[in-house]
């Protein structure tokens, strides 16, 4: 059986790569991580402090490099066993050239100058949104693939999906892949699109709740994901991390008010034939600085299915036992507190 040592983490300034930081720092991993840029300290003191309270400094080293630059990663990867590739651009408002440039020619350069330096066992943080929403009233487990393109990062996340793969075939290596659905818990630096609206929610911010299709899984889960996918032998492709599946946006908003009696989370529904006024709604907030959540295109691609999925390859496979919904909801919420 392999013994790994030194894990490569891209992207662990990210809400999902400094948990998996701190997951593996916690198990007697040496990590080596990159972020675009170490200039910024708020970027990586979140980081730095696993290994501040763990007392393991000096198991933990950050690097300055970008996915885009296919240059300097084969001296990065040098003398690291296992690669988790993470980076990526989270975003509902990112121009869609630099999304869908980021996650193809990250995963390229990533993958060869992995092959280049003898790393052979890759993780691969993809997304349900590479599994898609359709069939609606299905259950959804690996065998699925997105077919709705019209929004940049589901286009992004399913063709960089389908190259790792290919690459992984070409190049020899063996690779593993974790499709989680919306992030939360607390923890993150920047509010991902996952967990924005929740500080949102919590304060009344919009009056109503949508009724869009969503599951979630804890952060915390998703880090022990990646960790336990390259270490059980036994595992190899696709992974969904979805156990809080088939709910809503008014179902989360009515267990946030149900959880904090205090707060102004919307007590009800917002029905369908509204939802052009929530967009326009939405838009006027944006030019007024807020968060946006529903352009068009985001709520003509929630509409079109449900969030039913299956997650019991990584419940078999991976021994996942997940961290109830409750908990969750309040990790997320005491995250922007």
């Amino acid at each position: 059986m392999p013994t790994y040592k030194r894990i490569f983490v891209t992207g662990v300034n990210g809400h999902i790569g400094n948990h998996i930081v701190r997951d593996l720092l916690e198990h007697g991993y040496e990590v080596k991580g990159s972020v675009r840029s170490l200039s910024d300290p708020s970027r990586t003191k979140h980081v730095l402090q696993h290994a501040i309270e763990l007392g393991c400094e000096e198991r933990l080293e950050l690097v300055e490099a970008d996915v885009l630059d296919a240059d300097p990663w084969q001296e990065l990867l040098a003398g690291c066993d296992v690669l988790l590739h993470t980076a990526t651009v989270y975003s509902i408002d990112a121009s869609a050239e630099t999304i869908i440039d980021t996650a193809m020619k990250g995963t390229a350069h990533l993958f060869n100058a992995a092959k280049s330096c003898g790393i052979q066992r890759i993780v691969y943080t993809s997304s349900v949104a590479a599994v898609g929403s359709m069939p609606k009233g299905v259950e959804k487990d690996e065998s699925v693939w997105q077919e709705n393109h019209a929004l940049p990062y589901t286009k992004a996340k399913t063709d960089s999906e389908k190259l790792a793969t290919k690459l992984a075939i070409e190049l020899g290596l063996d690779l593993r892949i974790i499709n989680p659905c919306a992030v939360i818990g607390g923890g993150f630096s920047r509010p991902t699109p996952s967990v924005a609206y929740f500080d949102d929610a919590f304060h009344g911010r919009f009056p109503l709740a949508p009724k869009f299709p969503m599951a979630f899984v804890h952060v915390k889960d998703v880090a022990i994901a990646h960790r336990r996918a390259f270490e059980v032998e036994q595992a190899e492709g696709r992974f969904i991390l979805a156990p809080h599946h088939s709910l809503d946006m008014a179902h989360l908003c009515k267990r946030i008010r149900t959880l904090y009696p205090k707060s102004k989370s919307p007590k009800r529904a917002l029905p369908n034939f509204l939802l052009p006024t929530a967009v326009l709604f939405d838009m006027l907030n944006g030019l007024r600085g807020q968060n946006r959540y529903l352009t068009r295109q985001v709520v003509k691609s929630l509409r079109s299915g449900d969030a039913f999925y299956s997650s019991k390859k990584a419940e078999d496979v991976l021994g996942m036992e997940w961290i109830d919904f409750d908990t969750a909801i309040r990790d997320t919420i005491e995250g922007f507190q």
